[in-house]
C-alpha cells in the first residue's frame, strides 16, 4: 500500500496562496503610498498596517489563545490606521487597507488548510470499540458514542475497574474483531494501537480523553468524538509509525529527567512541550547536571547526564514561534529526539533555560548506573537500564474519517514566520513546503 503524504496542492489552495500573496503585497505597497503621500502621519499607518499584517499572519498558522490574541492585535493595529486615516480624511485608503489585511487573513487560512486524501478501504466487519468510561471527564457518555457506535455496526466493549485491556482486546481479536478502535486517554490509544499493529488490523482514534494529542497528530477532529467512528464506516487508511521502548509500544513520546518528574504535576501537564522543555531545568534548578542520564549525540560524543530527555514517535515541532508541540508527521520513520543539556555541560550557574538540541534518527539508547524513571505517554513508569528505544515504521493500519483532516495541523505550515512567503510561493505553485524538520 502507497503511504500517503499531506495531499498535493489542491487548486483552490494554489488561488488561496495567490491572492494571500497578492493581498498582502498590495496592502504594503499601497500603506507605503499612503505614508509617503500622508507624510508624517502615512508612516503611522504604514506601522499599522505592517503589524495588522503579521498578527494576521500569526493567527492564521495558530490554535487556540495565541490565535486570539493575533487577531485582536490585528485587529487593534487596524483600528490604529482607521483612526490616523479618518483624521486626515482618507476613507479611500482606509477601505482598501481594510479589506487587503481580510483577504489576506481568509486566503491564507484557505491556502494552509490541510486534508489529506488518504486510499479508499473497505469497512471492517467485526470492529470492536474499547471505551475508557473515565477518560475526558466521562465524554465518552456524554456523546452516547456507545449507542452511536452501535448504530454503525460497532461492538463496545467498556473498561471496568480492574480490568486489564490487553486482555481484553486479546479476546476481541480470537472472536474474530477485525477492526479495533480506542476512546480514551493516549496511554488506552497505544494498549489498542499496539494489538492493531501486532495482528494487522485497522485501528482507528476516538478522540474521547482528555488532551487527545495523538488524534491531533493523526488528523482527526478532536471536537468530533462520533464523527470519528466514520473510520469504520467509509474512512481512508493511513501507515503510520509506532515508537517502541524495552518493547513497549507509544505512540507520543517518552519522558526523561526533570521533564518526566514535572509532567506528573498537576499544573504542567496540560502545557505545551515546547514551554516544558523550556521552563523545566530553570524551575527545577541545577539539579539537572546529576542525573544520571548517559547518552551518545549524533556527533559520536558520549554524555554523562542530561536535564532533560525527550524522544517521540517521530520529531515534534518545538519552534517558539508556529505549530509548537505538535508533529507535522507520524510516517517519516524516524524517532524525534530533544535534549536539554546538564547544566555542567551548559556553563553552571547560568539563568534561564538550557539550550534544547534537537534531531531525528531511528534508534537511540539511554544508559544509567540506576532504574529510570520515565513519563510513557504520560504515564509514570520505572525500567531497568539500558533504555532501548526504536521506531517501528509504517507498522499500524489507521483509518480516519473522509470528514476529518487526516493529517497534523501543522503539516503544510511553515516553521518560522519568516518562512511564511517561501511556504505560499511554494502553494501557489502548487508544491508543497518543505519545513525544515530537525535531521
Amino acid at each position: 500500500m502507497s503511504v500517503p503524504v499531506p495531499s498535493p496542492v489542491t487548486g483552490s489552495q494554489r488561488v488561496a496562496a495567490a491572492v494571500a500573496l497578492l493581498a498582502a503585497g498590495l496592502t504594503v505597497l499601497i500603506a507605503v503610498a499612503v505614508a509617503v503621500i500622508r507624510f508624517p502621519s502615512g508612516l503611522g499607518v504604514l506601522v499599522c498596517i505592517a503589524v495588522a499584517i503579521v498578527a494576521a499572519w500569526f493567527a492564521v498558522v495558530r490554535r487556540g489563545s495565541p490565535r486570539v490574541i493575533g487577531t485582536v492585535v490585528a485587529v487593534v493595529a487596524l483600528v490604529g490606521a482607521v483612526a490616523l486615516l479618518f483624521r486626515n480624511n482618507g476613507w479611500g485608503f482606509l477601505v482598501v487597507l481594510v479589506v487587503g489585511v481580510a483577504i489576506f487573513h481568509a486566503a491564507a487560512r484557505a491556502a494552509f488548510r490541510v486534508h489529506l486524501r488518504l486510499p479508499a478501504a473497505p469497512p471492517p466487519r467485526h470492529a470492536v470499540l474499547f471505551v475508557n468510561p473515565w477518560s475526558g471527564g466521562g465524554k465518552a457518555a456524554k456523546v452516547g458514542l456507545a449507542g452511536e457506535a452501535a448504530q454503525r455496526g460497532i461492538r463496545t466493549v467498556e473498561l471496568r475497574r480492574g480490568d486489564d485491556l490487553e486482555q481484553l482486546v486479546t479476546d476481541a481479536v480470537a472472536a474474530g474483531a477485525d477492526g479495533l478502535a480506542a476512546a480514551g486517554g493516549d496511554g488506552t490509544q497505544a494498549i489498542v494501537a499496539n494489538a492493531a499493529a501486532r495482528h494487522g488490523l485497522p485501528y482507528a482514534c476516538i478522540p474521547a480523553g482528555t488532551r487527545n494529542h495523538f488524534a491531533l497528530d493523526l488528523g482527526v477532529d478532536r471536537d468530533d468524538v462520533v464523527g470519528a467512528l466514520d473510520a469504520f464506516v467509509d474512512g481512508g487508511e493511513h501507515l503510520v509509525d509506532l515508537g517502541e521502548v524495552n518493547g513497549r509500544v507509544f505512540v507520543n513520546n517518552v519522558s526523561m529527567g526533570l521533564y518526566a518528574e514535572a509532567v506528573q504535576s498537576k499544573g504542567y501537564r496540560d502545557a505545551k512541550i515546547r514551554t516544558l522543555l523550556d521552563t523545566v531545568p530553570a524551575v527545577f534548578g541545577p539539579t539537572g547536571s546529576e542525573l544520571d542520564l548517559q547518552w551518545v549525540a549524533p556527533d559520536g560524543a558520549v554524555h554523562a547526564s542530561a536535564a532533560t530527555i525527550l524522544v517521540s514517535n517521530n520529531a515534534y515541532r518545538l519552534g517558539h514561534v508556529v505549530g509548537s508541540g505538535t508533529r507535522p508527521r507520524i510516517d517519516s520513520g524516524r524517532l524525534g529526539i530533544a535534549v536539554v543539556p546538564a547544566r555542567s555541560e551548559d556553563g553552571a550557574g547560568r539563568h534561564g533555560p538550557a539550550p534544547l538540541r534537537q534531531w531525528s534518527t531511528a534508534e537511540f539508547e539511554v544508559n544509567s548506573a540506576h532504574p529510570v524513571p520515565l513519563g510513557i505517554d504520560g504515564e509514570a513508569v520505572v525500567l531497568e537500564p539500558p533504555v532501548r528505544f526504536r521506531i517501528r515504521p509504517r507498522t499500524l493500519r489507521v483509518r480516519i474519517s473522509p470528514r476529518h483532516p487526516g493529517a497534523s495541523p501543522s503539516a503544510m505550515e511553515p516553521d518560522r514566520l519568516g518562512d511564511s512567503v517561501h511556504a505560499l510561493v511554494a502553494i501557489a505553485a502548487g508544491r508543497l513546503p518543505t519545513p525544515a524538520h530537525a535531521g
